[in-house]
């Protein structure tokens, strides 16, 4: 199994930024990337989901990540959007509060994935 929190390929991240990116689940749009970090073992992106899961956002560990499409601007995770519907919310002051343990948390939900 992969690290959670580690992309798949690197060269994802080289020379570019991902936030702006379309998200896309395996079985459509769930979004935009509002945020995206590329720390080795700590990268993750966090998901606008707009509309559909009415304005919240998510957290998601690099390793879910499955390829990206610079071309199109397209980030495609490994999850429906269902998965990603039911995962925990982004909670931003956990995050700065205790990083390590908020990624322990939500990594748990979503090893699976990665």
């Amino acid at each position: 199994m992969s690290n959670t929190w580690s992309y798949r390929d690197t060269s994802w991240t080289e020379g570019g930024d991902l936030v702006g990116y379309d998200v896309e689940a395996t079985d459509g749009s769930i979004g935009k990337i509002d945020e995206a970090t590329y720390d080795t073992g700590a990268g993750r992106i966090v998901v606008d989901t707009g509309f559909w899961i009415f304005g919240k956002k998510r957290l998601v560990p690099a390793g879910v990540v499955e390829r990206v499409d610079t071309a199109d601007h397209k980030v495609y995770v490994r999850m429906t959007k269902d998965d990603i519907k039911s995962a925990p919310d982004y909670d931003p002051d956990r995050y700065r509060l205790d990083q390590d343990r908020y990624r322990e948390e939500v990594g748990r939900y979503y090893s699976t994935w990665s």
